[in-house]
């Protein structure tokens, strides 16, 4: 199988680089400060969503500014040894051309820099909560990102590894591709499915970038 398309846009937090034993290890200790059960966090979706509607549904309106700045603060701090690579991540980017790909983040700037930073990772164009008033699934982060590149939201593929996500750049219009790093392959609804970057490779021509499964 292979997608052409102008540009490729990436969530980051399980699609290039895995955080999740840090996001579990922050979100805990965030939970217990407020006094979230697990049953509370068992009927909301965590992943891939922005924090702000995490703490929304979670919590008293006026208590959310709060405690959006302290699951930021805790995450940050988190990020020194907490962040690594995914399979497949410096290679498949090393081959793009900067103008040629974005990456679009449900965390907050200050935590998504701090992440890429961590493993080497500097996307010419980053959107992240911060830049946009509904997060995913709403399609407006990767619209966005779409926009700043010049692009055709038709001419864009979406990488993610949640459903959130997926969502997201359907509703976008765009084609989607799903890593079933974080989820199982069953639970991700996408053009392809693969088990991460490693089993992808992008060849860039006049006409845009090529993307092939590795035989």
């Amino acid at each position: 199988m292979k997608i052409h398309a102008d540009a490729l846009l990436f969530d980051n937090d399980g699609t290039l680089v895995s955080s999740l034993e840090s996001v579990n290890r922050c979100w805990t200790r965030w939970a217990r400060e407020y006094g979230i059960t697990a049953e509370d966090f068992a009927r909301i979706e965590l992943h891939g969503r922005p924090a702000v509607e995490i703490a929304a549904d979670l919590l008293p309106a006026d208590i959310v500014p709060e405690a959006l700045a302290r699951i930021e603060q805790l995450e940050v701090e988190d990020v020194p040894g907490g962040v690594l690579l995914l399979p497949g991540t410096a290679d498949f980017l090393g081959s793009l051309p900067a103008e040629r790909w974005a990456v679009v983040t449900s965390a907050t700037r200050r935590l998504a820099e701090a992440r890429l930073d961590e493993v080497g990772v500097r996307p010419k164009t980053l959107v992240c909560a911060d830049d946009v008033t509904r997060g995913k699934p709403d399609p407006e982060p990767y619209l966005l990102a779409a926009r700043e590149l010049g692009v055709d939201p038709a001419r864009c593929v979406v990488f993610e590894d949640a459903p959130a996500g997926l969502q997201a750049g359907r509703a976008a219009g765009m084609t989607t591709v799903a890593l079933a790093t974080t989820h199982a392959a069953s639970e991700l609804v996408a053009d392809l499915v693969v088990k991460d970057l490693s089993a992808l490779s992008a060849l860039v021509t006049d006409g845009g970038v090529e993307i092939s499964v590795r035989g």
